[in-house]
């Protein structure tokens, strides 16, 4: 459910342009080192975005959805996370060890940029972790004290987020959202069964998106024919297509207009967003 078993390694990128970055290095409790990529814009920032990869993956492998961002003026940061098979240090952390981790590696990144706002941008398991950045309440993981996340997310976007996971988030837990979103998902976002493809399975994805509750600016934004993996434009490479590039542009269009209304405060973006609401496939937009 999370993307855990992809093959990543050896894994090249489509042929894309891709904005430039570089890396910094911050340190999460305990002195564990945190490597960020970083994204700048031309000119001042219209604002910050924290992003958080898919499970295994890592931040290089989202240029196709950050380019756009960067492009529109925002300045992102995205730690490499340990469950990543890029990471280092992937075999020491089992299990939910990875979402402490995850946890401890956004502590660390809120600290580093300091007492401004930002927005919480992630696809699947970083998905999970930009809601709870927003205000969701995930299963406290073991050995995690305090609050989850430090009050000064002000919008989400969550790209095809997990379903409610007993050990992870339950509904209640999607529930406590607290700030402005966007949830994502496609109608070939299916989930893996014992008992075969459930081909109505892609609703899970929208699990944050029924639980929070109506009247604080949620948007469902559901997109035809598009996987989990923009039919391997991101997170990885070797999913199978053909690449969902219609499915690109339209998840970038509908997401740097959210980015404008509620990331930077513009009126004008915001009507532009409520005249895209619709409930006809191939791109379904709706609000509570």
């Amino acid at each position: 459910m999370l993307g855990g078993g992809i093959a990543l390694a050896g894994a090249a990128a489509p042929a894309l342009a891709q904005p430039r970055s570089h890396q910094v290095t911050i340190h999460a409790r305990g002195g564990r080192a945190v490597q960020v990529t970083e994204w700048l814009p031309h000119g001042r920032p219209a604002g910050i975005i924290l992003f958080s990869h898919g499970a295994a993956s890592s931040p290089g492998r989202y240029d196709v959805l950050l380019g756009p961002m960067v492009a529109a003026g925002w300045r992102i940061l995205a730690p490499l996370h340990v469950d990543s098979l890029d990471h280092p240090d992937h075999g020491k952390f089992p299990g939910l060890a990875t979402w402490r981790a995850r946890l401890e590696d956004f502590q660390a990144l809120t600290d580093h940029i300091g007492h401004v706002p930002y927005v919480a941008v992630g696809h699947s398991y970083g998905a999970l972790t930009a809601l709870v950045l927003g205000g969701a309440q995930s299963v406290a993981p073991a050995g995690w004290e305090g609050p989850q996340c430090d009050g000064k997310a002000k919008a989400v976007v969550a790209f095809s987020p997990p379903p409610a996971i007993p050990v992870l988030i339950t509904m209640a837990g999607y529930g406590d959202l607290a700030v402005p979103a966007l949830i994502q998902t496609g109608t070939a976002d299916v989930l893996p069964q014992k008992s075969g493809v459930d081909p109505e399975s892609w609703t899970k994805h929208l699990d944050a998106y029924e639980a929070a509750r109506p009247g604080h600016d949620r948007y469902g934004l559901v997109l035809a024919g598009v996987t989990h993996y923009f039919g391997g434009l991101i997170c990885d490479f070797q999913q199978p297509g053909p690449p969902a590039t219609q499915g690109v542009k339209d998840a970038s269009r509908i997401a740097g207009l959210f980015l404008k209304a509620y990331g930077t405060g513009d009126a004008r973006a915001r009507q532009q967003l409520q005249g895209k609401l619709s409930n006809s496939l191939p791109v379904r937009l709706t609000m509570k």
